[in-house]
């Protein structure tokens, strides 16, 4: 994983995988959603949408997948992950039964990530 972005109230992660996803973070070590303050609220949404419109845009994925699960990490994030039918998963979640082997011919994820980056 590595950083593409960082604030006050969250950091922004890449994950690495055969589809674009991110990981947006809290700083602040909180465990549910509902316990963070209304700032930090409105930063992750905002920040959500900022990602989820870029990967529409630059991807032109079949959906966008937005996930919060805190099992093994009991720390608010958020999983954006563009979906494309030709995914090793699709329809199944990241985490499901592996459905095919990829055939995936997407842009540069690098690219992505550095124009992404200018806008965050």
């Amino acid at each position: 994983m590595s950083l593409i972005y960082k604030n006050d109230l969250i950091k922004i992660e890449i994950e690495s995988s055969e589809i674009p996803w991110l990981k947006i973070f809290t700083i602040e070590n909180i465990k549910e959603f509902s316990q963070c303050n209304n700032e930090t609220k409105q930063e992750i949404f905002k920040y959500l949408d900022i990602i989820e419109k870029e990967m529409l845009n630059y991807f032109n994925p079949k959906k966008i997948n937005i996930a919060s699960f805190g099992n093994y990490v009991p720390h608010v994030h958020f999983h954006i992950m563009a979906r494309f039918e030709e995914d090793s998963y699709f329809p199944e979640p990241m985490w499901g039964k592996k459905q095919r082997e990829a055939d995936l011919k997407l842009p540069s994820f690098d690219e992505f990530y550095e124009s992404l980056k200018k806008k965050l």
